[in-house]
Order: C-alpha cells, then sequence, then structure tokens
C-alpha cells in the first residue's frame, strides 16, 4: 500500500444513503487511501438504514489541501431544506483548489443549486430531478451511469459501481482494461473479468 495519498473525506449526514458509496470507500481503502468522515458537527449522525456514524472531524474544520478527494452521497436532507448547503459550498473550494468532488444521487441536486453544474457535463437520477432546481446547466445533462468533468464525478442513485469505476479511475487506482474489468466484475458479475483481475495484481 502507498501510505503517501492524502485521505478521502466522506460526507457523513442524518439520511445519508448507505449504499452508495461502499465500492468506492472500500477499494480506496484497498489501495493505500485512508478514509476519513465529515459532518456537519462531530456529533453522531444516522444513515438512512440506521446506521450510527461518529465523524472524524466536523465540516468547517476541512481543507481541500488536505484531502484527495470530496465524496458527498444523497441524503433526503439534500431536497428538504438548505441543511447541506455548507457541503455545496465545500465542494465550489475544492474544486477551485483543483481537488476532485464526486457526488451522486441528491448530492448532484445540491451541486445543481450551488451553480457547480451549470458548465460542467454531469448526470443525475433524472434530468428533470435537476431542472427541479432552477439551475441553468440543463444542456449539459448527459444520460449516463457516470460522468466525470473536470474534477467533478456525478452519477444517480443507482449506479453506486459506476460511481466508485470513475473515482478509482480518476484518482489512477485502476486503468484501461483492469477498470473496465473491475465495472464488468462488480456490476455484471463477469466471470472473465475477474480473471483480468487477478492476472493484474487487482482481484
Amino acid at each position: 500500500m502507498n501510505g503517501t495519498h492524502k485521505p478521502v473525506h466522506l460526507a457523513v449526514y442524518d439520511t445519508l444513503a448507505d449504499w452508495e458509496t461502499g465500492h468506492a470507500t472500500a477499494h480506496l481503502a484497498r489501495a493505500g487511501y485512508t478514509g476519513r468522515t465529515v459532518a456537519p458537527t462531530t456529533a453522531p449522525v444516522t444513515s438512512i438504514g440506521g446506521l450510527r456514524v461518529q465523524p472524524d472531524l466536523a465540516l468547517a474544520d476541512l481543507r481541500p489541501e488536505d484531502s484527495s478527494l470530496l465524496v458527498l452521497p444523497g441524503a433526503d436532507l439534500w431536497d428538504t431544506g438548505d441543511d447541506l448547503a455548507p457541503f455545496a459550498r465545500t465542494a465550489r473550494a475544492f474544486l477551485a483548489a483543483g481537488v476532485p468532488v464526486a457526488a451522486i444521487c441528491g448530492a448532484t441536486a445540491g451541486l445543481a443549486r450551488e451553480g457547480l453544474l451549470d458548465d460542467r457535463r454531469h448526470t443525475s437520477a433524472v434530468s428533470f430531478y435537476l431542472a427541479a432546481t432552477g439551475y441553468a446547466g440543463g444542456e449539459r445533462y448527459v444520460e449516463a451511469d457516470a460522468v466525470t468533468d473536470r474534477g467533478l464525478i456525478t452519477a444517480g442513485p443507482t449506479e453506486p459501481v459506476a460511481f466508485a469505476r470513475e473515482i478509482l479511475g480518476l484518482l489512477g487506482v485502476y486503468e484501461g482494461e483492469v477498470l473496465d474489468a473491475w465495472y464488468r466484475l462488480f456490476h455484471d458479475s463477469d466471470p472473465e473479468a475477474y480473471a483480468v483481475l487477478e492476472k493484474a495484481g487487482a482481484a
């Protein structure tokens, strides 16, 4: 493992969608990335599945220069008020500093409200979900499982494996046919993909 990587920061907040980031965080950890959770405060939060998470740090203490990536999962709170708007503002700071951001499900709507999707290719659950935010980036919406554009990854709630593929590719954990095989194994249960990963020492 490479111990030189800066940590990957996973945003956690009440009602966060448990299933959306597991593939990414597990395989980043296997590649030597330390995962750290960041929340509105250091008080425990509860996921939509009822899991209680004790955050590593508060959002106010997170700096882009200390991170390899900020991951923003979906959560009911993205669509019920402005509680999570500070995370979208932090995403803006990360992108401005050249540090990538990955947003899935409801987090894409939060970034749309922040204006971060106005000039980037992106995707989400469906186009009209983002259109309801009133954002100006509708012409750049892409019907795809996941999209990466200038350091920003977006995906819909049914695509946690594609979301992870984009993250692993962006950070250089897997590339080329190995990255493709990883996706085929975990998305399609393709046994031939496992052979490719095993040969590459990535299984």
